[in-house]
């Protein structure tokens, strides 16, 4: 499982990265976590508002910082 957290370094991204961790190691499943600060990258996927959260190559959360119980839950979709 991959696992990207898409933001430019404001402090929600850097909020989310750490919800993230958190969420994988409770969820005790193994996930790739990245940090995606590349504008075009972000882009790509076609998020305007971060950050943004994307599993398997599909945005699941642009906009808001996710509490670890609904990153768990999306992680276990």
């Amino acid at each position: 499982m991959k696992i990207e957290v898409l933001g430019t370094g404001c402090a929600k991204c850097i909020t989310l990265e750490k919800v993230v961790k958190e969420a994988v190691a409770k969820s005790g499943k193994f996930a790739q976590i990245e940090k995606v600060d590349d504008l075009m990258k972000i882009m790509e996927y076609q998020v305007v508002s971060t950050p943004g959260l994307v599993i398997d190559g599909k945005v699941v959360s642009t906009g808001r910082v996710l509490s670890v119980d609904e990153v768990v839950a999306l992680i276990n979709e």
